[in-house]
């Protein structure tokens, strides 16, 4: 049996679950999905109308975060600026969060960060995960003339108090350990324990914080 095949056998006897249900569990999905396209364009949407708006409009950006984002808190989270999020609803953010500018999010599978999270310029949080093999990651049309992609998503965790610097980026699968510090241009394909400074291609840790 084809790789295709198996795979829609497998879709077929997941039929009960919506293809919103499968991304967010790490299941293999079908991102083309007329329902998954449309809240990705809503998010988009919003997130151009944050980056057009000057951040001297705090009313304004308010309210555009608090539709893109499922619990957002006015004087607790801010974003510099421009953003970048795939749904936004997949995002949960604590308390006294702070994004400089340039931040992407591909909340695919749900983002999770704990309080006293500040990201430097260019961090990105990207879940997605692409099959190896061109074959299988490659776009097709189902017998019904429906066009078919198949990707699979695993979580992000940042726990509190953590500092990820500038151009840090996180796979997905990935659990950053509180009170930990992920140096500039770092590649996280791995966890990172609490209480760690990390960095690198890929991130390794390179000693213990001593918080106390």
């Amino acid at each position: 049996m084809s790789f295709f095949a198996k795979m829609e056998t497998k879709m077929e006897m997941k039929n009960f679950m919506t293809e919103f249900e499968k991304m967010i569990n790490g299941d293999l999905y079908n991102p083309a999905d007329p329902e998954l396209v449309k809240l990705r364009h809503k998010a988009h949407r919003l997130c151009t109308q944050f980056n057009q708006t000057f951040e001297t409009d705090e009313e304004t950006r308010c309210a555009i975060l608090k539709e893109l984002l499922p619990a957002f808190d006015d004087n607790e989270i801010y974003f510099q600026g421009p953003i970048y999020f795939d749904y936004g609803l997949n995002t949960f953010i604590g308390k006294n969060f702070y994004a400089n500018f340039n931040t992407t999010i591909l909340d695919v599978c749900p983002v999770k960060i704990g309080d006293n999270v500040m990201l430097g310029t260019g961090v990105s949080l990207l879940t997605p995960v692409h099959p190896l093999k061109f074959k299988e990651r490659n776009p097709r049309k189902n017998s019904d003339g429906e066009l078919i992609i198949l990707e699979y998503a695993r979580p992000i965790v940042i726990e509190d108090n953590c500092w990820l610097a500038s151009n840090v980026t996180v796979s997905g699968g990935v659990t950053i350990g509180a009170g930990s510090v992920i140096g500039a241009g770092s590649v996280v394909t791995k966890n990172i324990p609490a209480n760690s400074f990390a960095a690198g291609n890929p991130c390794k840790v390179i000693k213990e914080i001593q918080n106390d």
